[in-house]
């Protein structure tokens, strides 16, 4: 993939970052600096030669970097996003441009009924569903609990936890032993931020769906399993967190940066192959050092 001996500490930019905000749910174009998603440097060796995945949150991000490494692995891709169209398409250039087909449905995971159509469409598509990979996430930072409304609780539920139930629930019955669902959680799992209240109950709801679905799934050949990133510089930063925040972003880990999407998107690699034939229900850190506690 790169020089196995680059020095961790020097990939991408160190705090402090540009003083930056966008609106939610924020663009890659508008991001400073450009993250690095892996376009020039992954290289696949095949390890998913033959597959479809749906990846959800596809189209900036963690999702980019994750479809591309895809891609390049041998993966059909079907891309779910929620409206971030220009980011979409660029998403599904780079998967073309590996020799990879690609599907875009946009839409909100939120809805039940969307979920159900992401899946019939891929079927739809490709015949199969090899992959699922739960990755879309909503996120808000509050300096009280007062300012957190029942709207605002409940929307981040039903984008990150909620969405991974419906979209499980479509695409098992069409999944065959060896297939495998790949959930993100977060580091908020374990260590939660107390401004991403929220988020962060969310984010360890997920572990634990990860680890009772496994579980369940296991006696069907079905493995799951979650990444749980640290801080990745992505659109969903200056979007959600406010400037002082966005500034400072990455400092608070032993690398002292934050963390690329490339850097992440191996991780979902790995849990969605074959070499992994044998984890199943873990969650596998990509946190930059600072440890899961």
């Amino acid at each position: 993939m790169r020089n196995m001996t680059e020095d961790p500490r020097g990939r991408g930019v160190r705090p402090p970052m540009p003083m930056q905000q966008q609106s939610s749910p924020g663009t890659t174009a508008e991001l400073n600096p450009q993250p690095d998603h892996g376009e020039t440097s992954y290289k696949g060796s095949g390890k998913l030669t033959g597959r479809v995945a749906v990846i959800t949150g596809a189209d900036s991000g963690i999702g980019r970097a994750v479809a591309i490494a895809f891609a390049r692995e041998g993966a059909d891709i079907v891309l779910s996003y929620l409206n971030e169209d220009q980011d979409a398409h660029k998403t599904a250039r780079w998967i073309e441009a590996a020799g990879q087909r690609s599907v875009l449905i946009a839409g909100d995971v939120a809805s039940q009924t969307h979920c159900r159509l992401v899946v019939a469409r891929a079927i739809e598509a490709f015949g199969r569903l090899d992959i699922l990979v739960n990755n879309a996430a909503f996120q808000r930072s509050y300096e009280r609990l007062e300012d957190i409304d029942a709207e605002e609780w409940d929307r981040t539920f039903r984008t990150n936890v909620h969405s991974m139930f419906y979209l499980s629930q479509a695409a098992v019955p069409h999944m065959k032993p060896g297939s495998a669902i790949v959930n993100t959680t977060s580091i908020n799992a374990k260590n939660p931020s107390p401004h991403l209240l929220a988020y962060a109950a969310t984010k360890g709801a997920i572990a634990n769906f990860t680890a009772g679905l496994a579980g369940l799934l296991a006696e069907r050949g079905i493995r799951v399993n979650a990444v749980a990133p640290g801080p990745i510089w992505t659109p969903l930063i200056p979007s959600t967190m406010p400037e002082s925040a966005v500034r400072e972003f990455g400092q608070n880990v032993p690398l002292k940066r934050p963390g690329q999407p490339a850097e992440v998107a191996p991780a979902y690699v790995l849990l969605a192959s074959g070499e992994a034939s044998y984890i199943t229900g873990a969650v596998l850190p990509v946190t930059g050092g600072r440890p899961m506690l």
